[in-house]
């Protein structure tokens, strides 16, 4: 989630929060203290008993930076290093490019081991070198009153503004300008970059430079939808920079108003690491697949009753070539296992799961375990004698391994879901 809002003064407090990790006790103002807690970026925000004027915050599963109301700052540090955040995001973006590089990664974050000075540094990275050859330039429809024709009449606006009379007459033409989607979006990324906090001095300035190369597209309206951009030949150098750019820009400011109050605002960035993890482990999985002549859907749409009341999408479904038929199902979670092994609840979703799509496997890829796999046989699904009944696999992605070594585990897998396709419950 990314957030715009001015420049705010600076901060009078500042804790560090670790994923996941304990509560801390932070001196907050009321208004800080129930904005984060309306807000939901925390697993928990609430008064500490024991000291007035401070609260409890524990982070979840987001990761980042934001600014609360008075400028209080919060960081929260990721469990896994930032580099290897990075290269999931990356690759989640540009699978394509990120196969060929996987060892380096596709997003260079520099020497930056926290996630805003890294995210501000490749962002502004990708946009000089978008900008290498110049500020793209393309046809733009605009539409104004003009004292001379040019372009196209509007003959219906110039009857409903003017009732008629001339000049000045409400025309449109199509004009070659910078002030395009693409640059747009990479301007618009800058300047929210340029409001977070922690965004250290030296990439400060080199993304007000950039921002200035960009001053001939106008800056985006807060709160509507990002302007659609195509891949073609004209921007492909500017794409690696605008799938950075539409991630820094995907969230909006979230406005928290408990009962009675005023809307209270919450500044940053944040990454969430339980959507960062599926996105990275279904698109690695279906860019193997394709190579295996599969076809793999993400968050597949179902129903799991008859009369098609409750809906159900897996993370992903592995379908025959022409993508008619089911035969494998994946489900991604970033979780650790524990000392009480894995959650039991994970089991019961892979199996509706089967169920539904008449699978007689179901798999659960974990962000780290005590085990690389392990398989759980369903008793009485069996179809009959010397048939086994279903089974449902649980897999381990150490991310503290390696790039290379992250996708070649998940090519194992999808081997492991190209050999057990053929085998639908009857």
């Amino acid at each position: 989630m990314t957030v715009s809002a001015a420049e705010a003064p600076p901060s009078t407090t500042e804790v560090t929060l670790r994923e996941y990790g304990p509560a801390v006790s932070v001196p907050l103002s009321r208004e800080a203290g129930r904005a984060l807690a309306a807000s939901g970026i925390l697993q928990s925000a609430t008064p500490d008993p024991r000291r007035e004027g401070h609260w409890l915050l524990r982070a979840g599963s987001r990761v980042g930076a934001l600014r609360a109301p008075g400028g209080s700052v919060v960081r929260i540090t990721p469990k896994t290093p930032v580099s290897r955040l990075f290269f999931l995001l990356g690759f989640s973006l540009d699978p394509a490019r990120a196969w060929r590089d996987s060892r380096e990664g596709t997003v260079d974050i520099g020497a930056y081991d926290d996630v805003v000075p890294a995210l501000a540094h490749a962002v502004e990275r990708q946009i000089d070198a978008a900008l290498r050859q110049g500020v793209l330039q393309g046809y733009r429809e605009v539409e104004e009153s003009s004292l001379v024709i040019r372009g196209r009449l509007r003959e219906a606006e110039q009857i409903r503004r003017r009732f008629g009379r001339t000049p000045p007459v409400e025309i449109a033409y199509d004009a070659y300008t910078a002030d395009t989607a693409e640059n747009r979006i990479l301007r618009a990324a800058a300047e929210r970059l340029l409001r977070l906090p922690g965004v250290p001095g030296p990439v400060r300035r080199r993304l007000a430079h950039q921002r200035g190369r960009l001053s001939d597209a106008l800056p985006l309206i807060r709160g509507q939808e990002l302007p659609r951009w195509q891949p073609s030949r004209l921007n492909s150098r500017y794409q690696p920079a605008l799938r950075l750019a539409e991630a820094v820009l995907r969230g909006t400011s979230p406005e928290h108003r408990p009962a009675g109050a005023a809307p209270l605002a919450v500044d940053g960035f944040l990454l969430d690491m339980n959507k960062l993890f599926e996105d990275f482990v279904t698109v690695a999985l279906r860019e193997a697949l394709r190579e295996l002549g599969l076809v793999a859907r993400l968050q597949d749409p179902h129903h799991l009753d008859v009369a098609r009341l409750v809906r159900i999408r897996p993370d992903l479904v592995v379908r025959t070539a022409d993508g008619r038929t089911p035969l494998a199902v994946v489900d991604a979670k970033y979780k650790v296992e524990k000392a009480d092994g894995l959650p039991n609840a994970d089991l019961y979703q892979a199996l509706t799961y089967a169920t539904v799509l008449g699978l007689r496997e179901g798999h659960l890829v974990y962000a780290a375990g005590r085990q690389q796999e392990r398989c759980h046989e369903v008793r009485g699904t069996a179809d009959g004698p010397g048939r086994p009944g279903v089974r449902l696999y649980q897999h381990s992605l150490d991310l503290a391994r390696e790039p290379d070594q992250l996708l070649s585990t998940l090519r194992e897998i999808a081997e492991r879901l190209a050999v057990a396709a053929p085998q639908p419950r009857s």
